[in-house]
Parts: C-alpha cells; sequence; structure tokens
C-alpha cells in the first residue's frame, strides 16, 4: 500500500493492535497519539493520507479532531468507536466522516474501510476538479459573451462576424479567446 495512516486512541492497547493490522496492511508510516488535540497537532505536521481516530477521547473527541484536520487536510478519516448512537452518526456524517470501524477491530474489517474511504476521497477531488473546470469555462463564456456584445453594438455587425473578429484577433495575437475579450472588456 506505501502510505502513511495517524492513528489516534486513548487506550494503548489498541492503538498496539491496531498498528500490527496496519503494518500488516502495507502502511509505511503509522503516526500514534492518544489524545485529539495531539492528533490534530500530528495531521497538521506530517500530512498523513488518512487517520482513524477514537470517538471517544478525554479532552478533545475524534470528531471535533477530524473537523478541525479537514479544515486543513483533504483526507479520508475513519472513527474507531465501542458504541454508536444516532446522534454520534450524525455528527460524523455531517462533516464527511468516511466509516465508522466498531471495537473490537478486526483485520478483516479493516482494509475494505481504508480501500472505499481512499478511493470516495479520490473521487470526491475529481469532481471539486471538474466543477472548478466547469466555473472556469462559464466564467469565460459569460466574458466572451460580453465582449462579443460590445463588438456588435461597436461596429453593428451580426453575432456570427462579432465572434469571428475575436477569433482573429486571438489568433493573429497568439492570445486565448478570453485574452481577447478581456482586452475587449477593458477598451469598453
Amino acid at each position: 500500500m506505501g502510505k502513511s495512516i495517524l492513528i489516534c486512541d486513548d487506550e494503548p492497547l489498541i492503538r498496539m493492535n491496531l498498528k500490527s493490522m496496519l503494518v500488516e496492511l502495507g502502511f509505511d508510516e503509522i503516526l500514534e497519539c492518544g489524545d485529539g488535540t495531539k492528533a490534530v497537532e500530528l495531521a497538521l505536521g506530517s500530512f498523513p493520507d488518512m487517520a482513524i481516530l477514537d470517538v471517544a477521547m478525554p479532552g478533545m473527541d475524534g470528531i471535533t479532531a477530524a473537523v478541525e484536520i479537514k479544515k486543513k487536510l483533504k483526507i479520508p478519516i475513519m472513527l474507531l468507536t465501542s458504541a454508536c448512537d444516532s446522534a454520534t452518526v450524525k455528527r460524523a456524517s455531517a462533516i464527511g466522516i468516511a466509516a465508522f470501524l466498531t471495537k473490537p477491530l478486526r483485520q478483516q474489517d479493516l482494509l475494505p474501510a481504508i480501500e472505499i474511504a481512499l478511493q470516495h476521497v479520490e473521487e470526491v477531488e475529481n469532481l471539486k476538479e471538474k466543477i472548478d473546470d466547469l466555473r472556469e469555462i462559464i466564467e469565460n463564456r459569460k466574458i466572451i459573451e460580453k465582449a462579443k456584445g460590445i463588438l456588435m453594438e461597436k461596429h453593428r455587425v451580426p453575432e456570427a462576424e462579432a465572434y469571428r473578429i475575436m477569433q482573429k484577433a486571438a489568433m493573429d495575437k497568439r492570445k486565448t479567446l478570453r485574452q481577447v475579450a478581456d482586452g475587449i472588456l477593458k477598451e469598453g
């Protein structure tokens, strides 16, 4: 697998068992701690590929720690819990927790949860990139349309002709249509 992971549980025995399972699964680097505050500090200082946090810890609980980590890092976070009530599930789902793992943790449950969590984060990031690309295309289109409108009014030409003028200017000046449109808008 070749990835790094942060594990945080206030019970050293659970951390030790989880760490040995993760070593068997091929994790290169396993960061570990026993409280939520330290988990946030470790995550933001080490940039792990994912995190497994105990829900109930003294001080900062796992969900609060997850919120703090997710503000800065786009990594999957799984929660480890011995008891799961509906309020906890609602809090966790509201912040985008990748999975719940229940204690006692079994190795056969760990690998599928990790694989699915990593895949899900990758898919979400790809979708966010596509959304950003589409927003840029829409913004470019709006600016090009405004510039085309200015040319139509200024030169008293139909829409197709205004567009051809912009295309020719882009080719002649070796610029994008957006750059030509920005220039037209600046000129007024």
